[in-house]
């Protein structure tokens, strides 16, 4: 197909759409309808509707402030895509290795703004989360996984994603309460190499964590091991699962790195 025939086919508006989505990359987490027409270029007007269209089909999400984010629809987009993607399709084998070995719950995610996005779940029938699936996205600083990866961010990074709206109501009994002391977490993390969840995401529900590495020094992802609190201690989670899970994250990260 030439370009002119291409052309032919173009919908101004859905490439308008797509325009908008398209502005909320790593650094931005949200933004206004003025700062997206003064971005794009796209008059007033015609960003206002563009932006009250893709609210209302859930791809953003209105702020308390006015501002608007992406929407669990776009996450739901990014994750299919992330299915399909070199890492998911690396991380299978391993992580069923994994799961086999130790009969426990699995997961593969990664870091979107300040939640994490499930990638991968391998799952125990007896684990309290049921409700999580591929595709799911969590607070960040309640999962092992979030933390795990929150750890690794550059301060300024960091300073951005997590704000105190990233600690919603709702969490385990055991969940850091301010952004004080989830950094004061998050510098033993980055000593240890290793994050630990106990009843933070929820009652019942113990996790620990690794980041995976590709070709540079941020984590491309990260894996934990979800284990029911009443037959799993935290002392366990730092013994024999924590080293098949260090062995499954550097069998996954020599993956990426030599493909």
């Amino acid at each position: 197909m030439t370009s002119s025939d291409r052309s032919r086919y173009h919908i101004a508006a859905l490439a308008k759409g797509l325009q908008v989505l398209s502005l909320f990359d790593g650094p931005t987490l949200s933004l206004r309808t003025s700062d997206i027409a003064a971005r794009t270029g796209i008059p007033m007007p015609t960003a206002f509707r563009i932006v009250s269209t893709l609210e209302d089909l859930g791809y953003l999400e209105r702020r308390h402030d006015g501002s608007v984010q992406p929407g669990v629809k776009v996450l739901t987009l990014g994750s299919a895509a992330m299915r399909g993607s070199s890492l998911v399709q690396l991380s299978d084998r391993p992580l069923r290795l994994l799961a086999e070995a130790i009969g426990e719950t699995v997961n593969l995610g990664v870091l979107v703004d300040d939640r994490v996005l499930y990638l991968a779940r391998l799952r125990n029938a007896d684990l309290v989360t049921a409700n999580v699936h591929v595709g799911s996205t969590l607070p960040a600083p309640y999962t092992s996984m979030g933390k795990v990866l929150l750890a690794h961010l550059p301060q300024d990074d960091l300073d951005q994603r997590i704000t105190a709206a990233s600690l919603p109501p709702g969490a385990g009994p055991n969940a850091v309460t301010d952004v004080a002391a989830l950094r004061a977490q998050l510098e033993q993390i980055r000593r240890d190499g290793y994050a630990i969840q106990d009843e933070e995401l929820a009652q019942g529900l113990r996790s620990v964590a690794v980041p995976v590495f590709g070709a540079g020094d941020t984590p491309a992802a990260a894996v934990n091991v979800a284990v029911s609190a009443m037959r799993r201690s935290e002392a366990d989670l730092r013994g024999e699962i924590l080293d098949r899970l260090r062995e499954t994250a550097d069998d996954i990260s020599t993956r990426l790195r030599t493909r």
